[in-house]
């Protein structure tokens, strides 16, 4: 957006629409209003692309169990794009799946059309890979076997245009960014999600039932110890939590509200301790660093930091360094903490690793478990972009994968590395 978890990629244990161009090769721009300002963001996008063959990608083949795994949102019939990962970082094209759902696309959304992170999840404890298909309601489960996935099972999301996902043990959250919003609960089981009773809660917003990117909420997440669960509601300008009972259950009817500390919140990580949890803003591309109290309510551990980018959206962890996804300007900016908790820019220009021509409309990240690899989707594009983890937090590209979803009428979100 234009605006926009623990390692989100992994896991431990957007009305009336503009008039919309046709499936051919285009040039399309919007504009981007946050908080009083404009940003107008224009570049090519091609539709219908077919995934790119193995032989356009260099260097040794990928091996092992490794992948990445990228939604992409199709109106028509949502897929996931499967890759092989080499231990060298580089992708190799590996199948592509349908979810039995369809994609979404939110009112004006300018690049990322769910405006959310945490779409498509892994958890590592159930071996699951989770996606949302926002055009039908409904949440499909795979079964992840090294690249392939199977077993496939379609739930409803208790909601309208659902757009993330939270994992906390054998508990899933999803967010459903339409209407008024709201928190659906599931049993992660063997056969897939079972909708968990007495989970649903309301987020009391005023959306249509397909939501304006701006207004949407931007991600769910729970805090590491499971003990509140997390929303981050881009309009009203609020960070809300969900007190947890030990059942999965929220212990409150309504959610307790807290004003954000920078505008436009967006997506939420923590750091490595669990302790701090770090909020991006695409106002003014800040990220404020909080403690989430027992009670819901937040302290405010260190002001919003700005990192000189446009339109900060996206944050994911890798150690003690984050790195965010700017789509205003299309770069991804590295950020460390210390050991003190207080968190920085690894350079003074913002920039973790040189922008590109060719990968335009940075959306959402993934980092693979071992923190070496992040990979950053490129909406308009339709590439994603593979960077190894230098030792100073600088990113060293490996790879590209093509012919993925480009934005136009809808595009890819979501993104998870195994």
């Amino acid at each position: 957006m234009s605006m926009h978890s623990s390692q989100r990629g992994h896991r431990r244990t957007s009305q009336s629409v503009g008039t919309r161009g046709g499936h051919g090769a285009k040039s399309r721009t919007r504009r981007i209003v946050i908080g009083g300002g404009a940003l107008a963001i224009a570049g090519a996008a091609t539709v219908a692309v077919s995934l790119a063959s193995a032989s356009q990608y260099s260097g040794s083949a990928a091996g092992g169990d490794h992948a990445v795994f990228v939604q992409g949102n199709e109106l028509d019939g949502n897929t996931i794009h499967a890759f092989a990962r080499g231990d060298d970082g580089k992708l190799e094209p590996a199948g592509t799946f349908e979810t039995g759902g369809k994609g979404g696309d939110q009112v004006d959304a300018p690049t990322d059309s769910l405006a959310s992170q945490g779409s498509l999840v892994y958890d590592d404890a159930s071996g699951m890979l989770l996606a949302v298909n926002a055009g039908s309601g409904t949440v499909t489960s795979f079964r992840v076997e090294g690249q392939a996935l199977k077993g496939r099972h379609v739930v409803d999301s208790g909601g309208e245009f659902p757009a993330s996902i939270a994992v906390h043990g054998s508990i899933a959250y999803v967010m459903n960014a339409g209407g008024e919003g709201s928190v659906q609960g599931f049993k992660i089981t063997g056969k897939g999600l079972k909708p968990l009773r007495g989970s649903h809660r309301s987020l009391g917003l005023n959306n249509e039932d397909i939501p304006r990117f701006d207004t949407s909420p931007g991600e769910v997440e729970f805090t590491p110890d499971g003990r509140n669960l997390v929303v981050t509601t881009k309009g009203n300008n609020t960070v809300e939590v969900f007190p947890m009972k030990r059942n999965g259950l929220p212990a409150v009817a309504e959610p307790v509200v807290n004003k954000s500390a920078g505008g436009v919140p967006f997506a939420i990580s923590f750091d490595r301790t669990g302790k701090r949890m770090l909020v991006a803003e695409a106002e003014k591309s800040t990220v404020t660093t909080y403690k989430v109290r027992r009670d819901g309510k937040l302290k405010v551990l260190q002001q919003p930091l700005a990192n000189g980018q446009e339109t900060l959206c996206w944050l994911e962890r890798a150690g003690n360094y984050f790195y965010g996804g700017n789509t205003g300007n299309s770069t991804v900016t590295g950020y460390r903490m210390d050991k003190r908790g207080t968190l920085s820019l690894t350079n003074e220009v913002g920039i973790a690793t040189p922008p590109s021509a060719n990968s335009q409309g940075v959306i959402d990240l993934a980092v693979t478990e071992d923190e070496k690899f992040v990979y950053v989707q490129n909406a308009v594009s339709g590439t994603v972009d593979g960077f190894r983890v230098e030792a100073n937090g600088a990113l060293t590209k490996v790879t590209t994968a093509e012919g993925l979803p480009a934005f136009d009428e809808s595009g890819m979100e979501g993104i998870a590395a195994v």
